[in-house]
């Protein structure tokens, strides 16, 4: 299989070609590795590969599913994969191998996909870059200079990269949407409960969910379908759709209430080049039928932040001291970066009571918020405030808990609110900068309706295309 041929194909493209017997599954991972070969030593997205674990998986008899022979690869954090460590971009866990696979992984091996590496990501998913001490940067291939977002970054860049049509990917604040945004790709966060986060329970607080960086919105539905399996003792839990999300992805979403937002949620500006982008998308909408209407941030945020800070510190903590546990020793200075180091010294001196409040501030807040789709069916706004930060920028701002924190909400002020309301939220690449830096939209549906966001994605992508765009940075074949 030519690269150029590879390259054509979203995944659910490669799985027919399989299926008919056009290509087998061995000449579809020749391809995905040669790609992989020339461009990942530029960009760094994927930092463990596992061919010969993918070799053995093909030889052995994939099983018959809806992505048989399709390569993939994993985000290295939260899911594992029996006998490869999962690193969580962290040195401290950079051998911990994981004894099963977690749900998703089964899930994606049921399907038939072939999984041969892990992405990058920063350490403990929690800067939205992806730069962590233990791999170093990965680069987006639209702008070598500038962040590929995180923390899926590995996963988006890869995808943009053309080393895989689709990949695995986490959002606990924007993890998806983000990267989506800066690379040019389809990023969907599913609703809380959506996908099961089995063996494990919640993280941070409810607030991350798991799924996929795409090119295609076919590809998101058709994935998300095979992964919507809930668990015994899931926490959070959605059923099944009736009807398939990829089945959704062609159909009439109808005349939809659209509530437009022109500045970000803060009530902020945002670079004009998003301002304008999001101004086109809301006229795009009104041109097929819906009803926009320009909005202002549905409740008063600032205070946002803190709250998911006593969250997010609480769970680093937790992880920490389950680790210094088992080794018998505590974490030393040198293992962690400085800002995870931070955020433990803070989580450390957060009470019960403090984390308590701050679980029930964001729950006030998805309440608050709960109005707003009660007299529209989706929120459209910007996914950043800013085009894609240069490399380094946030990375280099890490000793300032406060000054990192004041860089991040101004670069990704619109993303949080949805983890934290637990609703459907998706960044669709509709516009480009005037120097072609790929620009993210993003939609907000109501908990439980994802089916809505796909029928108007699969509508957008159908009126503005973009899955046939190539990052100009890279080899094209």
């Amino acid at each position: 299989m030519k690269t150029s041929e590879y390259l054509a194909q979203d995944a659910v493209g490669l799985a027919n070609l399989v299926a008919r017997g056009e290509v087998s599954a061995s000449e579809v991972l020749d391809a995905a590795m040669a790609r992989l070969n020339a461009v990942n030593p530029t960009l760094n997205a994927v930092v463990r590969v596992l061919e010969e674990q993918a070799r053995s998986a093909i030889q052995s008899g994939l099983p018959s599913g809806p992505f048989t022979g399709v390569p993939f690869v994993i985000k290295d954090i939260t899911t594992q994969m029996r006998g490869v460590p999962t690193t969580a971009g962290s040195r401290l866990f950079a051998n911990a191998v994981a004894e099963n696979d977690s749900a998703l992984i089964a899930s994606y091996r049921r399907a038939g996909f072939v999984l041969f590496g892990k992405t990058n990501t920063p350490e403990f998913g929690l800067v939205g870059i992806t730069e962590p001490d233990l791999y170093g940067a990965t680069l987006n291939p639209w702008n070598l200079e500038r962040t590929c977002g995180g923390s899926s970054g590995g996963a988006a860049s890869a995808v943009a990269g053309g080393i895989v049509p689709a990949a695995q990917a986490s959002d606990g604040g924007g993890s998806i949407r983000i990267p989506a945004s800066c690379c040019g790709l389809f990023g969907f966060k599913p609703s809380r409960g959506r996908v099961s986060m089995a063996p494990l329970g919640e993280g941070w607080g409810g607030l991350t969910v798991l799924h996929a960086e795409t090119r295609t919105v076919r590809d998101s539905a058709a994935i998300l379908d095979i992964s919507c399996q809930p668990q015994p003792g899931d926490i959070y839990s959605l059923a099944p759709p009736a009807t398939p999300f990829a089945q959704e992805v062609g159909r009439d979403p109808g005349k939809l209430r659209i509530g437009f937002l022109p500045t970000n949620l803060y009530g902020g500006a945002m670079d004009e080049a998003v301002a304008a982008g999001v101004r086109e998308a809301a006229h795009l909408c009104e041109r097929l039928g819906h009803h926009v209407e320009e909005v202002m941030p549905p409740i008063d945020i600032r205070d946002m932040a803190t709250a998911v800070l006593v969250v997010i510190a609480t769970a680093v903590v937790n992880s920490l001291e389950t680790e210094a546990e088992r080794r018998g020793r505590p974490i030393a200075h040198g293992e962690v970066e400085r800002v995870t180091r931070t955020l433990y010294e803070q989580g450390k001196s957060h009470t019960a009571l403090q984390y308590q409040r701050a679980l029930q501030q964001l729950h006030t807040m998805a309440r608050r918020t709960a109005p707003f789709f009660e007299k529209y069916d989706v929120m459209l706004l910007s996914t950043l405030g800013r085009l894609p930060l240069p490399v380094g920028l946030l990375k280099n701002g890490d000793e300032d808990l406060a000054e990192l924190t004041t860089r991040f909400y101004d670069y990704g002020p619109n993303t949080q609110l949805f983890n934290v309301t637990g609703q459907p939220a998706m960044s669709v690449p509709l516009a480009w900068s005037a120097d072609n830096i790929p620009i993210g939209i993003q939609f907000a549906g109501r908990v439980g309706e994802e089916t809505t966001l796909f029928r108007l994605a699969g509508q957008l992508e159908r009126e503005k295309p973009w899955a046939d765009r190539r990052p100009p940075e890279l080899p094209a074949l």
